[in-house]
């Protein structure tokens, strides 16, 4: 596809503005992996982009989402072939380089990761970028010796994105899990989600 759909950010005199655009193929930016982008995320930083919130962006025009799953249309990158099913997090992406929210990406295979055979790509992105962040805490706190037996831990955000995965990922690796919330509301959710206790942040 010559052109192809995308949520573009523009700077304007007044700030920036967001709107969904047709964005030419020609003016993707270097990378040696096209993707056809099936699913995203909207994640906080996206959230702060779009709406100009804080400087997230650091050139326009810039395509926003910071994540995408999708499949591989070309590549020139040993690791891929076309029809490959691939998602990205993070690198820049809706910040220095043009990101997921659109109908096409083009980046450094260096960049993606092969989603496992028995997930979708919607599935891949049901978990996306906050999901993935708390895998990385999890994966930290065990690096560092931290497991079942040194105690509770307090997950603080628990009731957002990355927070709750995380409550669900301590509680099945069996962390007892204290989970800190403002939105009491979420109490039975964070309760199902595995945390042992709550703690409701004034």
């Amino acid at each position: 596809m010559s052109t192809f759909k995308a949520i573009v950010i523009e700077k304007e005199e007044s700030g920036q503005r967001a709107a969904l655009a047709d964005f030419d193929s020609n003016d993707l930016m270097g990378g040696d992996v096209d993707v056809r982008v099936e699913w995203s995320t909207l994640n906080y930083k996206d959230g702060l982009a779009i709406t100009g919130k804080a400087p997230v962006v650091r050139r326009f025009p810039m395509i926003a989402g910071i994540d995408f799953a999708g499949t591989v249309e070309s590549s020139s990158h040993s690791a891929w072939k076309r029809g490959d099913r691939v998602l990205l997090n993070g690198w820049g992406c809706g910040e220095t380089h043009l990101g997921g929210y659109a109908e096409k990406a083009r980046v450094k295979g260096d960049w993606l990761v092969a989603i496992p055979p028995s997930m979708s790509a919607r599935e891949a992105m049901a978990i996306g970028t906050a999901g993935y962040t708390a895998m990385l805490a999890a994966m930290a706190l065990e690096r560092h010796g931290v497991g079942p037996a040194s105690g509770p831990l307090v997950v603080t955000g628990a009731a957002g994105g990355v927070g709750s995965v995380a409550v669900a990922i301590l509680s099945k690796r069996g962390f007892e899990v204290t989970a800190s919330t403002g939105r009491p509301g979420e109490i039975d959710y964070l309760r199902k989600l595995g945390a042992n206790e709550i703690i409701e942040r004034a």
